[in-house]
């Protein structure tokens, strides 16, 4: 049994110039081997292939050169597009450099005797992939896509960077628009699907939360394609479109449907339940104890927030889906902390002393504001300090933008927190409607907002931001 995480900077050869032609189809005159696959100069580590991906704002045939400064193996760039002999390394002509991309990501998909695990989800995608590899690595060599790396690009680019021999690997898959992850999943052909949550992110390209459920459940239209027994869901049992998800799978002719929860009375006879049967939510972590299918755990995850015991109970499900060591596993939460932008805590000097900065700034929905509002409830005030939310927008809602902002208004009613701030037009509705005891300011913009917080946050304070 091993313990590693692997990642696109483990320096084995990943690919050899005859495997990069055979699944491009391209031409390049000089051998070369690759240890990595980079699409930005920035990050390209040596002896990465260099994909020159071309986009609306830039064209990545004009950082070739930079990318052979960089110590790139070979770059993959548009036929015709580059003077081989000038390039400054091995150069792999292609028609189609996004196409060869994904060429790439499906050669790595059959090559692979990887257990293969993808997750969408309204919120709560990252964090559950981010824990699963933890989770898996105590069972044996474990690969995951890096970041949010879960769209048309960051997916073919995951797959090409993983590695061979790895026993797990672990993808995200997101969307905007319907269509979008029938696509990816198409290439990752997963053996396990987990859905986190459907919420009412992204809505604005969307009739209803039901058509957004529609959509993720294309993460079951490939699952399993190279094996015989249908493969594996994993499903948000108290959620309200549970039901429907039930129903894509079975008519996708997946029989091994699981439902995972953080309440026991939603556990479904027909169907093997993953639930939490104990809750014990403290400031900085969670004690749990859960039964996992026919096993029972007591675990503690080291993120704070029902919304982590939740993703908990997700991981540990599609752990035991792979057959991996479930008591280790539940051993490895204790390690996984909140992510960058994704709850993770600073403490910051300020006039009189410091005060915790909780940054939930990567993105915002209802469900995911919701959480983060709840998790600040928990934390204790330090001294003569502030509970303070600091709010801005939430995107893509169309036309219940309004309503839904309002909606944390009433949310604030329920949590014992001091002070809201916050910008932006939408979120002008809900400082609108919140008690006058609870308004900080309001700003039209961040930079407005931030130039206010700079002498309103006081030592003590407990800050976050969303």
């Amino acid at each position: 049994m091993t313990n590693a995480t692997m990642t696109n900077t483990t320096r084995q050869t990943l690919w050899t110039h005859d495997e990069i032609i055979a699944a491009t189809g391209g031409q390049c005159s000089a051998a070369f081997a690759v240890k990595g696959v980079s699409i930005d100069t920035r990050s390209l580590a040596p002896g990465d292939l260099f994909v020159a991906l071309s986009g609306v704002e830039r064209d990545g045939h004009a950082y070739v050169a930079a990318a052979f400064n960089a110590g790139a193996s070979a770059a993959l760039v548009l036929r015709g597009k580059i003077d081989a002999a000038e390039a400054g390394g091995p150069v792999v002509e292609v028609d189609d450099v996004a196409e060869a991309l994904e060429q790439i990501a499906h050669a790595s998909r059959a090559r692979s005797q990887a257990y293969i695990t993808a997750v969408t989800g309204s919120v709560g995608k990252t964090s559950v992939k981010e824990a699963l590899k933890v989770a898996l690595s105590r069972s044996g060599e474990t690969f995951a896509s890096e970041k949010s790396f879960n769209n048309h690009i960051g997916v073919p680019l995951s797959l090409a960077r993983m590695p061979q021999d790895c026993t797990y690997a672990v993808f995200e898959i997101g969307m905007n628009h319907a269509g979008e992850i029938d696509a990816l999943v198409r290439m990752v052909r997963p053996h396990c699907a987990v859905i986190t949550h459907i919420g009412t992110a992204h809505i604005e390209h969307f009739n209803s939360e039901a058509d957004i459920a529609r959509a993720k459940g294309e993460i079951f239209n490939d699952l399993a394609g190279d094996v015989v027994d249908g493969g594996t869901v994993i499903i948000p049992a108290d959620n309200p479109h549970s039901d429907l998800l039930v129903e894509l799978a079975r008519a996708r002719n997946i029989a091994d449907i699981r439902s995972f929860s953080v309440d026991e009375s939603a556990a479904r006879a027909e169907r093997p339940h993953i639930f939490a049967s104990k809750i014990y939510l403290h400031e900085t972590c969670s004690c749990v104890s859960a039964r996992i299918g026919d096993a029972e755990v007591t675990f503690k995850v080291g993120a704070p927030g029902a919304h982590h015991v939740s993703n908990s109970m997700a991981v540990l499900g599609a752990v035991e889906a792979a057959g991996g060591d479930l008591a280790l596993a539940a051993l490895s939460l204790a390690e996984v902390e909140a992510l960058s932008g994704r709850g993770r805590r600073h403490v910051l000097d300020v006039a009189g002393g410091t005060c915790v900065l909780i940054d939930e700034s990567y993105n915002a929905n209802p469900a995911s504001m919701s959480a983060a509002i709840k998790a600040l409830n928990l934390m204790p005030r330090l001294g003569q300090g502030r509970r303070i939310a600091v709010l801005g927008d939430m995107a893509e809602l169309g036309a219940a933008s309004t309503d839904l902002h309002v909606d944390i208004a009433s949310l604030m009613g329920t949590v014992d927190i001091d002070l809201v701030f916050s910008c932006g037009p939408q979120m002008a509705h809900m400082f609108a409607h919140l008690p006058a005891d609870r308004r900080g300011k309001h700003a039209a913009s961040p930079e407005a907002l931030t130039q206010i917080l700079q002498s309103e946050i006081h030592a003590g304070d407990v800050v976050m931001v969303k």
